[in-house]
């Protein structure tokens, strides 16, 4: 896990320490707030009512059974996603391909890493590397233990862009952005793929276009009338909009505000250490977003990377911006204070 340190000490340290501005604290605040409710209210979707149903009053939505049913859902929402994020991320890392180093090499990467730590002011995470196109890091935090997972593209720029890269990761482990969204990646996960779902749904078409049919009569085939008409399916992905709305609100907020926020803060973290950090890490930025490889880049992991590598549906469903990357390259090439 990060190290704790001094935190007012690393609150007030404006270089590496990745301390944020007073407005983007609140920010990070307000996002932090938007995703610690996403486990809360879903796990409030059974409790709520059940204690309800068996409190004194019975189903008494604004009786004292529905409070302990709040407040139940907070403990099992908040305390069940802390206990798996780290979980599921640690069974998902096996799972990728290893690079397969030599010792060598993979001795330099730990002990690059752990001098970059040093630096950062952090504990060195676990390091795993990873047989990837895609030009990413994450770090990932939790009761386990921090782990970085970096692709050998990654590695294999120049040293000021790798070491940019590696340092952007250990700020978001310092300032426990990552120890939050690897906390959060459980409900976050099962929010984006209903909300998937029902976007597919809404957009589906029937499954012959009036023209396939003709085509099909032509041939002697006639498709069964008993389909299901895609006004039904439309109907559904709608329905499952509406249920589905008041946790992806503050899904999509704290996405925004929090985990893009936190990449932006920690550019600035990287860019104030020196212009040979601020220039490696808009290098870093510009390759891996432009790179080819996104699709090997695991989806669990985008929310804890230097760079998102959702595909355009994924990132409207989660409301976040599509000028992400370029806007932080904006003001990574510009010489104005971040």
């Amino acid at each position: 896990m990060a190290s704790t340190g001094d935190a007012a000490a690393g609150a007030a340290d404006p270089d590496p320490s990745g301390s944020p501005s007073g407005g983007s604290r609140v920010r990070r605040a307000l996002g932090a707030i938007a995703l610690l409710s996403v486990p809360v209210l879903l796990a409030g979707v059974p409790l709520v009512p059940v204690a309800a149903l068996l409190g004194p009053a019975g189903l008494d939505l604004a009786g004292p059974g529905a409070l302990g049913g709040l407040l139940a859902a907070v403990v099992v929402g908040l305390g069940g996603s802390a206990l798996l994020g780290p979980a599921v991320v640690d069974r998902r890392i096996p799972r990728l391909p290893e690079a397969e180093l030599d010792d060598r090499p993979a001795d330099f990467v730990a002990d690059r890493v752990a001098t970059l730590a040093e630096e950062v002011g952090v504990d060195a995470p676990e390091v795993t590397v990873v047989r990837a196109d895609a030009a990413n890091v994450a770090v990932a935090d939790g009761h386990r233990g921090s782990r970085l997972v970096v692709s050998t593209r990654l590695l294999s720029l120049p040293k000021a862009d790798r070491d940019a890269a590696l340092r952007h990761a250990l700020v978001r482990l310092r300032t426990r952005q990552a120890l939050v969204a690897t906390a959060l990646l459980p409900a976050l996960a099962a929010v984006e793929t209903v909300a998937l779902l029902a976007t597919l749904l809404v957009g589906r078409r029937g499954d012959r276009t009036a023209a396939d049919r003709r085509v099909n009569r032509i041939h002697g085939y006639e498709p069964e009338r008993d389909r299901v008409p895609s006004w039904a399916y439309a109907a559904a992905g709608v329905a499952l909009w509406l249920l589905l709305l008041p946790a992806w609100v503050p899904a999509a907020v704290g996405d925004r505000l929090y985990v893009a926020g936190g990449r932006r803060d920690a550019d600035g973290a990287v860019a104030r250490v020196g212009s040979a950090e601020r220039d490696g890490l808009g290098n870093a930025v510009a390759f891996a977003s432009d790179a080819a490889g996104a699709a090997d880049w695991p989806p669990l992991l985008d929310r804890l990377s230097l760079v998102s590598m959702a595909d355009a549906e994924t990132g409207r469903v989660r409301g976040t911006s599509r000028q992400e990357a370029r806007a932080r390259l904006a003001r990574l090439r510009s010489k104005r204070s971040l």
